[in-house]
């Protein structure tokens, strides 16, 4: 029985020592890779706006006219109007508004925000009849847009009630 309990001695010390040993040992933690300095984060996806040239003429013809002497062309039933008043081009779009509305005309060779007047039926801007927005707007190519806040963009054709409005202002 002493052969038996000094050979299992034998073979138990080192697996003992061993358990004990492994039990004070620290657990080792690796940490999750860092980014590297020179990395940079991907930029967010690209929302295509669509741009202003390419998009569909809005629904509707324009009509020229010579009441009281005055020209003037309205687009699709005086949605956006054009009129001579006393050397001056008044651009007006259906809708409401208050004191001075922004007015943003985009043709093919420029864009520029006005300063339109708000009344309970249009919003209005004059121009000089020899103003360079007036050429641009005549010779835009297809058409040109008509931008006033809180109503809907209008994609404005350039046919030649446009030009004949603006000669005969000047």
């Amino acid at each position: 029985m002493k052969a038996i309990v000094s050979r299992a001695l034998a073979l138990g010390l080192p697996l003992i020592g061993l358990l004990m040993a492994s039990a004070c040992s620290e657990q080792r933690v690796v940490p999750a890779p860092k980014p590297s300095p020179t990395s940079t984060p991907a930029p967010p996806p690209q929302r295509h706006v669509p741009d202003w040239r390419e998009a569909r003429a809005t629904p509707g013809d324009w009509v020229w006219s010579n009441a009281g002497g005055r020209s003037a062309a309205t687009f699709a039933q005086g949605l956006f109007s054009l009129r001579c008043e006393q050397g001056n081009v008044v651009l007006a779009r259906r809708g409401s508004g208050e004191g001075p509305v922004p007015m943003s005309i985009s043709t093919s060779a420029m864009t520029r925000t006005l300063s339109g007047a708000g009344s309970a039926n249009e919003i209005a801007v004059t121009l000089p009849a020899r103003d360079p927005l007036l050429d641009a707007m005549a010779f835009s190519r297809g058409h040109f847009a008509v931008e006033v806040a809180g109503l809907t963009t209008l994609y404005v054709p350039s046919w030649p009630e446009v030009s004949r409005v603006i000669e005969d202002c000047r």
